[in-house]
């Protein structure tokens, strides 16, 4: 069997639809997998061991250019594939499968993409709230049941590749890292507050750790404000817009601790296995939760969260705000970070903070 993917345009969305590669590698061991993506993404895919490889997708996110896509799927002809399985609910992205006259194309219904694909599904979303649910159902017959419990992203690292890493930037690992990812390309009303990650930081910083702050050139402003809130700068890295991204996966492989908004970046951090505080405001760890073990989800469940807006749309932004870094260094405690937090993180309710798919710590 020969599978053709047409993958994600979101990094966690990616990383997440390692689970559907998994699913199909379980059931038929000797399967081929190529992932057609965004250029961006394939350091996400060559760290998957179940894929052979990725194929560039020469259109850019939203464009049609049904010219593009139709010599692309005629050049993939010559593959063979038997099945494609379509990941993106847009109409564009069944065409390269159907113009690559590969037999059996899979998805959900999405938009309109009859006769574009023939093994078309109606997503009950009440029956797959979780977005890897939703992938891995991909992988079996419409109808069949899930694999218990559901396969975990697992991305793979090389040591020389992190080795180079280390030097490009000249880091060292002689202290523990805290590894910060206070971006997020959805939106603020994802982020939690700068002065709040600094402050956490700051906890860490006085127990001889180092701090590592990642992001794209966007988040520059919001490392930066971090870094110059810190009294010991020297021991704090801002590589938030100056590492590629199989940079950023290679030296977070190497954090000792991540804290995080609901991003890409925490989605890879998770596949990395590394112990994770994800913060979520506006969207819900019951769609999107980090599926490592050693991971907790924050939450304040607030009465108008999750809004899944970009923006607050009450201008308050209480559901980040009102989270106080005490918590984040008690759930750091959680999975095993030696932290001395404020009496005051010991008093708070877990009932009123900790939000996850299935139980506190993942």
């Amino acid at each position: 069997m020969k599978y053709l993917i047409v993958g994600p345009s979101w990094v966690g969305d990616m990383v997440m639809a390692q689970t559907l590669f998994i699913a199909l590698k379980k059931q038929h061991p000797q399967a081929t997998i190529d992932v057609l993506a965004p250029a961006w993404s394939l350091p996400i895919i060559e760290r998957m061991p179940e894929v052979r490889r990725g194929i560039e997708m020469p259109v850019g996110h939203g464009a049609l250019e049904l010219r593009v896509r139709y010599h692309l799927g005629e050049s993939l002809r010559q593959e063979g594939y038997t099945h494609a399985i379509t990941l993106p609910n847009s109409f564009k992205s069944a065409l390269v499968p159907y113009w690559a006259n590969i037999s059996q194309r899979i998805g959900w219904r999405g938009e309109m993409r009859y006769g574009l694909l023939n093994d078309l599904r109606k997503l009950d979303k009440s029956r797959y709230p979780l977005m890897v649910a939703r992938f891995v159902a991909l992988a079996y017959p419409g109808g069949a049941p899930l694999p218990e419990p559901l396969p975990i992203p697992a991305l793979m690292v090389n040591d020389q590749t992190v080795n180079d890493a280390c030097q490009r930037y000249n880091l060292s690992t002689d202290k523990p890292i805290l590894a910060l990812c206070p971006g997020a390309e959805f939106g603020p009303s994802k982020q939690w507050p700068a002065d709040y990650y600094a402050d956490v930081a700051k906890a860490l910083l006085q127990q001889g750790w180092q701090v590592w702050l990642f992001g794209s050139a966007k988040d520059q402003p919001v490392t930066a404000q971090i870094k110059s809130a810190l009294p010991a700068q020297e021991h704090c890295h801002n590589l938030a817009g100056t590492t590629s991204l199989a940079d950023a996966i290679d030296l977070l492989s190497l954090a000792n601790a991540v804290v995080s908004n609901d991003s890409g970046l925490m989605h890879i951090a998770a596949a990395l296995s590394r112990p994770l505080v994800a913060v979520y405001g506006s969207t819900s760890a019951g769609h999107t939760p980090p599926m490592n073990p050693n991971s907790v989800t924050l939450s304040l469940q607030l009465e108008c969260s999750p809004c899944f807006k970009r923006e607050c749309p009450l201008g308050h932004m209480n559901c980040m705000k009102q989270l106080l870094p005490e918590r984040v260094l008690a759930a750091l405690g959680q999975l095993g970070v030696n932290v001395s937090t404020p009496e005051t993180a010991t008093a708070q309710q877990p009932s009123e903070a900790l939000e996850a798919a299935g139980s506190d710590a993942h």
